[in-house]
């Protein structure tokens, strides 16, 4: 902070216009700054030939400068996304809401070389395979400030789900009554181990089959209810087997994005009950067939209406924020989901059964001011040089213009943050 006591009765107060002041700045760069009341004071280093530091000043009107800092440094944030990904996350609505608060999104051409692309403070990024990782390191080593959204190796952790939920059982959280955990699980990676029953110590039916690998392609969502070992065999290894909980047909998903969590419920797989467990016939269904899980007497539309999905009481928040910011901090990531039950057995236990990373964000109303807050958060922190707090701690929506002329005041106004509603999305 420049103090007052660096203004002389010989400094001359100089009026310059906007175009004076952008062709000042392009050649000279301040050292300090101060503001009084609506003029700012910026301060100039000399070095003359002799060692001896000299400092010259200029005073200007303090909305110039603000205006013609915010109009000269624009943040440019790359993204690589497979199409289907780009076609909805990328929307008209996100750029120009990014674009009106100092954020450039570009589309990083996958076609040629991203080192050879730019330049861009961030890189947003969802694509994978050992070519893709190459060249993020080239563009990691030629350009070292740049922040990479996320590290290809956290992201690589969740696409194994066993590797994905080892995380939980790592977190330290303590809260007054309610408890977190995941659900009895275990690999099968062969034909023999599926129908070894030894293996399933443990384990008891209905379970849910999901295969070992996450990767967000078609085949990795391809999940199973199997009420029997009839179910077994039309299974292909290698696949998890997760316990099936009964959790009122209520999912939880909560959403990560940097710093900003949010919880919202979803309607869910319906109860199973033992009539249901002991009269399946067929032993296994599939999640594309679950709108058919129901007896004559029970319609899963009558079944949810039934159940009050507007009533289910949500978990407790500060609870969710713990957990979110204890996953982030062991995955090391900044955008992704995680999925929460209620046990129905107990209801102050919840199991977290996945975690998907980068999630279809754009499913979210206001998911445009959400991740421009973030863009934005991630331009302060670069600032700042403090990028690896990226995420890591709360922070509060700043619009990057207001922040330019919180660096340069240190007196700004910070926005806030719109909540999300909490409109069904059917999962």
């Amino acid at each position: 902070m420049l103090l007052l006591s660096l203004f002389s009765s010989c400094l001359i107060r100089q009026t310059y216009l906007q175009y004076d002041v952008r062709e000042y700045l392009d050649f000279h760069e301040p050292d300090q700054s101060c503001r009084k009341n609506d003029m700012l004071v910026l301060r100039f280093q000399t070095l003359h030939p002799s060692g001896i530091d000299s400092y010259h000043y200029l005073v200007v009107d303090f909305v110039i400068v603000a205006v013609v800092m915010a109009e000269e440094r624009r943040f440019g944030v790359g993204y690589a996304l497979a199409p289907k990904k780009q076609q909805s996350f990328i929307q008209d609505s996100l750029v120009e809401l990014a674009r009106s608060r100092g954020v450039d999104l570009v589309r990083i051409d996958t076609e040629k070389e991203l080192a050879d692309q730019g330049p861009f403070d961030c890189v947003l990024h969802k694509l994978y395979g050992q070519d893709w990782r190459r060249q993020l390191e080239a563009f990691r080593v030629k350009n070292p400030n740049a922040v990479i959204v996320d590290s290809p190796e956290a992201i690589e952790r969740l696409h194994n789900r066993i590797s994905m939920l080892q995380v939980v059982s790592e977190l330290k959280i303590e809260h007054e009554s309610d408890t977190f955990g995941i659900p009895k699980q275990i690999v099968i990676y062969d034909k023999e181990t599926l129908f070894d029953r030894p293996a399933w110590e443990g384990l008891k039916f209905p379970v849910i089959a999901k295969p070992l690998v996450a990767d967000g392609s078609a085949k990795s969502h391809k999940m199973a209810l199997v009420f029997n070992h009839e179910g077994l065999n039309n299974l292909k290894p290698p696949i998890v087997l997760q316990e099936f909980v009964n959790h009122g047909g209520v999912i939880f998903k909560v959403y990560v994005v940097g710093g900003y969590v949010k919880c919202v419920k979803r309607k869910s797989l319906p109860d199973v009950s033992e009539e249901e467990k002991l009269g399946s016939l067929e032993g296994l269904l599939s999640f594309s067939q679950v709108s058919n899980l129901a007896t004559n007497e029970r319609t899963d539309d009558k079944y949810y209406k039934m159940m009050h999905l507007d009533d289910t009481e949500m978990p407790p928040q500060s609870f969710i924020t713990d957990i979110a910011r204890g996953l982030q901090r062991g995955l090391k990531l900044n955008l992704f989901n995680f999925d929460v039950i209620r046990d129905a057995r107990f209801g102050n236990r919840y199991l977290i059964i996945d975690i998907n990373y980068f999630p279809g964000y754009a499913k979210m109303p206001g998911y445009e001011t959400i991740l421009t807050d973030f863009f934005c958060d991630i331009v302060q922190k670069k600032e700042e040089g403090e990028v690896e707090k990226i995420g890591l701690e709360s922070y509060e929506a700043l619009s990057c213009d207001k922040e330019v002329r919180k660096t340069l005041s240190n007196d700004g106004d910070d926005g806030a943050v719109r909540n999300i509603d909490e409109d069904p999305i059917q999962v």
